[in-house]
């Protein structure tokens, strides 16, 4: 039985619940319970395993998991990718440990290197030829990364990007372990990799010690479940657990957690079938938008890259990101995933069909068919900023807000980032660059708005006051 057979089978029995949660598996007060789900939420009771301590078919479930994606261990996650992160930077690193981070990694990434005190330094990666997005890292800035560090004891990078740019995991993972290291891969963005040639190979089996994986970005999973895979290798799988218990919920919701187990028993039982009809989908949509004249489609057909990721480029078709966007939602009621100011990003899932994604081709090739060729505006380029303090120092400081016209120079005292996708363009700690107003400026008049994590003003950020 799948946990969601065992939730029915027990839930529509006569047993009485006296204990957490609240509603009762009663949904007769509100509609709203019925709708999501009630009758079957549960806790932990006997016969229901704790999800931090699994054991019998709980445990079972997990091994299955690791199974199918080939890990040595895969633990369930309910609180997204950025669990799985957190509990793996921690597993992986002590405190005042120094770490390599690919510089576009999420910012549960640096959450973690600022709560565990770790010491950043960072890769960059050079945007994707002709456009404005990173490509991937290179093994060339890996083995320069460690030459310039060698005291690093994790390598942290992100593949597949927000954009669908795979790294050279293989070859990266065995520089990184030459060197003493241990790899963390956020592949939230590619839980479908490795499991069909359709899609090509994942982290997983590349040589990674711990691959992180969002279930729901892309599978048929509810929103905020993924895994955390451990590979062979470096790290404790006691210090993993320990951590899940500590960032996870100690009240795991058993929809969720059917939600996980459902998906995984699918792609076991349908897996290869159910990836080759997305893939021919996707292979649908570009083919009918080979016909765009402006609107270009920068990663159709490339090496490197996952082609489930539609980016569409709007930098020679007169129209912004964001402006694409608000087209599309207004004019053929679809709903992209994020919009840059030169580009776009929408992502398919393995519940796309045919018929979903040569709506979004037609609706694509409508909007193209109105607009004039047209160069965008080149962003500033960022330099990666010099960190003059800790992150959690900085964040400590006494602080004063100042306007991101007029920050230049200053220390930064929070993360400044586009959200989506997340990737912090200031650390706290950090000198604001000279080019960093200018860049806030274009973002603002291509309708992008970048934000801070606390309750700021519009247009200003918090920095460290000086003297």
């Amino acid at each position: 039985m799948t946990l969601l057979e065992q939730l029915t089978d027990y839930c529509t029995g006569d047993a009485l619940p006296m204990h957490m949660p609240g509603h009762k598996r009663n949904t007769a007060p509100a509609g709203y319970l019925d709708a999501l789900g009630a009758g079957l939420d549960i806790t932990e009771i006997d016969g229901f395993p704790d999800l931090h301590d699994p054991e019998g078919a709980l445990a079972e479930r997990m091994r299955d998991a690791a199974a199918l994606w080939g890990s040595r261990r895969a633990w369930w996650l309910i609180g997204g990718s950025t669990a799985g992160l957190l509990s793996g930077i921690f597993a992986a690193a002590a405190p005042g440990d120094t770490v390599l981070l690919a510089r576009n990694c999420h910012k549960s990434v640096y959450n973690a290197v600022m709560l565990r005190g770790l010491t950043p330094r960072y890769l960059s990666p050079a945007p994707w030829p002709g456009q404005s997005f990173s490509g991937p890292v290179t093994p060339e800035a890996v083995e320069a990364a460690f030459a310039a560090h060698p005291q690093a004891k994790l390598l942290v990078l992100t593949s597949p990007t927000y954009e669908g740019v795979i790294s050279d995991i293989p070859f990266i993972s065995g520089i990184a372990h030459r060197h003493g290291a241990a790899v963390l891969v956020d592949e939230a963005h590619g839980a479908h990799l490795g499991l069909s040639p359709a899609f090509g190979p994942g982290a997983v089996t590349a040589g990674a010690d711990m691959v992180v994986q969002s279930l729901h970005k892309t599978l048929p999973s509810l929103t905020q479940t993924g895994l955390l895979h451990l590979c062979p290798g470096r790290i404790s799988p006691d210090a993993v657990g320990y951590w899940l218990s500590v960032f996870q919920t100690s009240s795991p919701s058993y929809l969720l957690m059917a939600s996980i187990d459902g998906c995984v028993d699918l792609l076991r039982r349908r897996g290869p079938e159910l990836l080759d009809n997305w893939s021919r989908a996707i292979d649908g949509f570009y083919e009918q938008a080979a016909g765009l004249r402006h609107l270009a489609l920068p990663l159709a057909g490339r090496p490197g890259t996952d082609k489930s990721k539609l980016v569409i480029s709007t930098a020679r078709a007169g129209i912004t990101g964001p402006e694409l966007a608000r087209r599309l939602r207004e004019e053929h009621h679809i709903e992209t995933e994020m919009a840059a100011p030169d580009y776009l990003i929408a992502m398919t899932g393995m519940g796309d069909t045919p018929v979903t994604l040569s709506r979004f081709a037609r609706a694509l090739l409508a909007v193209d068919g109105t607009l004039r060729a047209g160069q965008a505006a080149p962003l500033p380029t960022l330099p990666v900023p010099e960190a003059v303090l800790p992150m959690g120092a900085a964040m400590e400081s006494p602080v004063r807000l100042c306007p991101i016209t007029d920050a230049a120079g200053e220390i930064a005292a929070d993360f400044l980032w586009a959200y989506p996708p997340g990737i912090p363009l200031v650390t706290p700690g950090e000198v604001i660059p000279a080019a960093l107003p200018a860049y806030a400026a274009a973002c603002d008049a291509a309708g992008v708005t970048l934000r801070v994590p606390r309750q700021t003003p519009d247009g200003m950020l918090r920095v460290v006051k000086r003297g």
